[in-house]
């Protein structure tokens, strides 16, 4: 089995920028958990995994793209659970792609479907062709986006001993946003910044999810999503948001990714700027991982 793990540190992020800004800024910092299974890869899979054993699976499926944080993380932690992986990738194979390489170094079977067929990735009739193709397997949703994902990501908040306000996290599927949502205290907010225009959807999902999970919700969720920072989307990594990570990295010495946590951190950053958040506000920001998420937009020739 993979090891397990003893939460991640919080730690306050010193940086001139924020100097007399009137709000102090926390960062929990996930991405340093496991090199290969950082962040909310990590807390989607962990229960996914005890489940998959429970239930006499030696097979996990998955989703994603070629680029796909999680199924570089979920290949990792199959081969390490002793379990066989197949990843249905959107597109078409290219044995150069450095998130697909690592994932077959892994020994994950990876299956090209065109987007048209992937489209399909939650009808019952496709997930019964996959398993006529690939025999029994236990099925992960694309991101790790279920109930059992949401239990993990549940865990994060309890870990932190440190007083905040305002949590903020990036947004995919909205499985971490419901984890956290879950364990937000009373007199807590919690913002999401999706990484897709039109992220608005995201509030559908975690309803879902957090249902899904079947844990008890607080009875009322101080919930936001901000949806200004999605700089185009997945693929899109504009002069401005690299300029503002560079800095950020230099200034502070935290890695943040391209795809989710450089947008969010930009995000809270333009917000304390506009005087979005009260004097004395304290902010928690969750740091999902997706540090491999660099390797595609090198391979892609975008940095």
């Amino acid at each position: 089995m993979i090891e397990k793990h003893q939460g991640s540190p919080v730690q306050e992020v010193i940086d001139p920028k924020l100097k007399d800004c009137g709000i102090r800024l926390l960062i929990k910092r996930d991405d340093l958990i496991h090199e290969h299974i950082s962040g909310n890869k990590w807390r989607k899979l962990k229960y996914t995994l005890r489940e998959a054993a429970e239930r006499s699976h030696h097979t996990l499926l998955t989703f994603g793209g070629a680029y796909s944080n999680h199924i570089a993380a979920t290949a990792f932690a199959a081969q390490k659970a002793g379990l066989s992986s197949v990843g249905v990738i959107r597109g078409e194979d290219d044995s150069t792609n450095p998130t697909l390489k690592f994932a077959r170094e892994q020994g994950m079977q990876l299956h090209f479907v065109s987007r048209e067929a992937y489209r399909r990735k939650t009808d019952d009739d496709f997930i019964d062709e996959l398993e006529e193709q690939f025999g029994r397997f236990f099925l992960v949703p694309e991101g790790g986006a279920n109930g059992l994902g949401v239990r993990g990501c549940a865990e994060i908040l309890p870990e932190i001993e440190d007083d905040f306000d305002v949590v903020c996290c990036a947004a995919g599927t909205g499985t971490t946003l419901a984890g956290l949502a879950l364990t937000l205290k009373e007199n807590q907010k919690l913002l999401g910044f999706p990484a897709l225009k039109g992220g608005e959807f995201v509030n559908d999902e975690i309803e879902k999810l957090i249902m899904e999970s079947r844990l008890r919700p607080p009875l009322a969720i101080n919930r936001q999503l901000i949806t200004d920072y999605h700089f185009g989307g997945y693929a899109k990594l504009k002069p401005q948001l690299l300029a503002f990570i560079q800095g950020f990295t230099e200034r502070t010495g935290i890695p943040l990714d391209p795809i989710y946590t450089g947008k969010m951190m930009f995000g809270i950053y333009d917000m304390v700027e506009k005087g979005n958040f009260m004097t004395g506000t304290i902010v928690l920001a969750v740091h999902t991982g997706g540090l491999q998420g660099w390797e595609g937009m090198k391979y892609r020739n975008l940095v």
